[in-house]
């Protein structure tokens, strides 16, 4: 539905209050077409602005003039912003679950009562009852209530969770800016407020007068906004002069809870049991003998299932499919943190081009991996990460080593083991036969799926590191062997650019999809108005979509069996028009077109092979076997030549973040022979989808538009988000949050209070928690 401009809707008609029922299906009505912008003159009625989930992804804007009724944007939807003109009446935000409302005035009772998402602005005071019953799904921001004044009584009423801000200007002489009996009953959330409060339920919460320094940082940044929201940026510096003038209210911990601990069976018997049924309880009368009751819930060594804390003990499936190894999940974890700038430095330790192939290039296989898709939900966008990752800063270089390690082969798998090397303190020397580095990205790669400035900048990135850089040089057998006594190691990089030839009568008519694509990026290529791409991989989707960008009308791909093509460079064929055929076989290239075997003939100007490359090896001596044309290694590339490795397309052809992955790994195998160390590559099992809780996603959810949401979304398989839900389920009490140090922390049960239920495992978002059956005793 395309958007269309602003409409306005009147609550009032013909003299007559027009129902609260019809002027939502109005509302409703002018969303499904298409209208975005949306003034609405209420006089009353109810639930205004409210679930307007038709609308998806894009933003809506509801204008409230007049008087709102009840529920103003009750079950609010998130992109939706609802913002009334004057006071507003009871329940605004009534189970809000993503919409952001702003009240130009009071409100009255039950504010944010049960919200779940969103964030309610409220320029004035607000009645009894307010920030009631909220939750928080750990998946998603919490919600947030700013209220400029001060809140009625029975505020946070068994909140749950979310953040509310009691800013109490005009409050400054109240005894209570939070109201009478705050905190009642409150579970989790936190509470800011500036001003005096006497009193709070002390069962409850707990008063924190000193701000921690990274919560008053998020109040500073937050303030400014719902300040601007209000119209009253001018408040910010009084507002923000001095953190000694705000305290926090936060829940207690089921563990810090005093008066609530279970009650002991001995203490249940004398003071319960007997004492409402006398002595020997219901047959006291029959027999004076104790009959203390055996426990049926065992603990300890007696429990059948135990659970254990793997924070970290498998890997997540994003980083586990990532060929290059980069820690996904922990790059998100930091951003949650607010450590957005070591997140984006990370990369480089893994890659020396984060953002050209985790920005651009690459086909994303983490996020094909990502278990938000389990229930159909969109990926976390790591691209939105890649692109950044343009100003990584670089990581620290160890102590030199003055070992030396011949790099032949400037394309991705040269550069990622020679800067590898270079971070491990070993000198790489990068022997390149071409005049420029980069290989098959700076060659044949098409111009329209990158810019041309990121790869020349990561480029200069690495050069300016590594100054042993000697372009132009072409290898024999003489040069080889005199670097193999020259190096301490040799590493092979030197890709495939040996087109396949096809056995087939006329192929000579034909172009090779790596010359067509090395022309077309210098702008030298020419195609007619008919093309046919012979092999539909990936290659030859980089062929058919610049066929297309060139002037082709009819392009058509075909290959023997199923197109093993995906990713970008599907969708960019797929986007040009292109025409898959499969499986068929070509028996002649013709002046006219291409026939088949089957005796089709498919017109065309153009034909282009693309059904792959072999390496150049003649160079090799006979020491080094091969296999199939290429040079067989093992699991570290190694090849039969202890002093000699391969990588990248050399070895099998793959994808660049396959070369890249392949030469951190044989740089990790190389650093640890010469410092005499355990290779330490990252090994360890991928988790388990099941382990993952997708009750935790929200299948409205259908996608992400910058880093901080996405690593709001990421579910973090795994890795514990410290979110203390296993702490606070824990009908026995048994699991305690224990510090560290230097912000770290663990989960831990106590043996003697577990009764092996699994709440913790059954409720765990990132599937950290395990049962496994309990050690017999010995």
């Amino acid at each position: 539905m395309a958007k269309r401009e602003s409409i306005k809707i009147t609550g009032f008609e013909n003299n007559v209050r027009v129902e609260s029922r019809i002027l939502e299906e109005r509302i409703q009505k002018a969303v499904s077409e298409g209208f975005r912008h949306i003034e609405v003159t209420a006089y009353g009625q109810h639930g205004i602005g409210g679930r307007l989930w038709s609308a998806g992804d894009e933003e809506i804007t509801v204008n409230v003039l007049g008087t709102s009724g009840q529920r103003l944007g009750s079950m609010g939807f998130a992109n939706t912003l609802i913002e009334t003109f004057g006071p507003a009446s009871d329940d605004v935000g009534w189970l809000n679950a993503g919409a952001k409302i702003i009240v130009h005035g009071n409100a009255s009772n039950g504010v944010a009562n049960a919200m779940a998402q969103g964030k309610i602005y409220i320029d004035g005071d607000i009645g009894a009852r307010g920030m009631t019953m909220t939750k928080h799904n750990p998946r998603f921001e919490p919600p947030e209530l700013w209220v400029m004044g001060k809140a009625g009584d029975s505020f946070a009423e068994f909140m749950a969770g979310g953040i509310a801000v009691i800013c109490g200007v005009g409050a400054e002489k109240e005894k209570d800016v939070l109201g009478y009996r705050p905190c009642v009953g409150m579970v989790g959330g936190k509470i800011f407020f500036r001003g005096k409060q006497s009193s709070y339920s002390l069962s409850d919460a707990k008063l924190v007068t000193e701000l921690p320094v990274d919560e008053w940082n998020w109040l500073k940044a937050n303030l400014k906004i719902f300040l601007q929201s209000i119209g009253k940026q001018y408040l910010f510096g009084e507002l923000s002069a001095k953190s000694a003038d705000w305290q926090l209210m936060i829940a207690l911990k089921p563990y810090e809870k005093t008066g609530r601990k279970l009650r002991p069976m001995p203490s249940f018997k004398s003071d319960v049991w007997e004492g409402e049924l006398g002595g020997g309880g219901l047959i006291g009368d029959l027999t004076a003998e104790d009959r203390s009751p055996i426990g049926v819930i065992t603990t300890g060594e007696l429990r059948r299932i135990v659970p254990i804390w793997e924070n970290e003990k498998y890997l997540p499936p994003c980083q586990a499919h990532c060929p290059t190894g980069i820690p996904v999940q922990k790059r998100w974890a930091l951003i949650r943190k607010g450590k957005t700038q070591e997140a984006v430095d990370l990369a480089l330790e893994y890659s020396p081009f984060p953002a050209t192939v985790c920005g651009y290039l690459c086909p994303n296989l983490c996020m094909q991996n990502c278990s938000r898709q389990i229930v159909n939900l969109p990926a976390v966008d790591i691209r939105v990460l890649g692109k950044a990752s343009l100003e990584a800063k670089e990581p620290k270089r160890e102590p030199a080593t003055g070992r030396k390690i011949a790099v032949i082969g400037g394309g991705a798998a040269g550069l990622s083991v020679a800067w590898q090397l270079w971070l491990a303190g070993h000198e790489p020397v990068i022997f390149e036969g071409k005049k420029q580095l980069g290989g098959k990205i700076a060659e044949t790669i098409p111009k329209s799926r990158i810019p041309e400035d990121i790869f020349e900048q990561e480029i200069a990135r690495l050069t300016n590191n590594i100054g042993h850089i000697r372009l132009g040089e072409h290898l024999t057998k003489d040069k080889f062997k005199k670097l193999k006594n020259e190096f301490d190691f040799v590493v092979i990089a030197t890709g495939a650019a040996n087109p396949r030839k096809l056995p087939i009568e006329g192929v000579e008519k034909a172009v090779t999809a790596i010359d067509f694509l090395r022309e077309s990026k210098r702008d030298r290529a020419k195609v007619g108005e008919k093309v046919v791409v012979i092999g539909a991989g990936n290659v030859g989707c980089d062929a058919a979509a610049e066929a297309a960008r060139l002037g082709a009308k009819s392009i058509t791909l075909i290959d023997v069996q199923k197109p093993a093509s995906f990713g970008p460079e599907r969708r960019s064929a797929e986007a040009a028009g292109a025409k898959f055929i499969w499986p068929r076989v070509v028996q002649v290239i013709k002046k006219t077109g291409v026939q088949l075997t089957d005796g089709e003939l498919i017109p065309a100007d153009t034909v282009i092979i693309a059904v792959g490359d072999t390496p150049e090896l003649s160079y090799l001596p006979e020491s080094i076997t091969t296999k199939k044309g290429f040079i067989a290694v093992d699991e570290k590339f190694q090849t039969s030549d202890e002093q000699i490795y391969a990588i990248g397309d050399t070895v099998k052809p793959g994808l660049l973040t396959e070369a890249i992955g392949a030469g951190r790994v044989a740089a990790s195998a190389i650093d640890g022979i010469l410092k005499g160390k355990m290779d330490t590559y990252d090994n360890l099992p991928v988790i388990d989808f099941a382990r993952v809780k997708t009750q935790y996603f929200d299948a409205r959810e259908t996608g992400v538009a910058d880093v901080k949401s996405c690593a709001a979304q990421c579910a973090s398989c795994g890795a514990c988000r410290d979110c203390g839900l296993c702490e606070t389920i824990c009908p026995q009490r048994a699991i305690s949050r224990r510090a560290l140090g230097d912000d770290a922390y663990e989960y831990v049960a106590d043996d003697e209070l577990c009764i092996g239920c699994g709440f913790c495992a059954g409720a765990c978002p990132t599937g950290v928690w395990y049962m496994v059956e309990n050690k017999p005793l010995e």
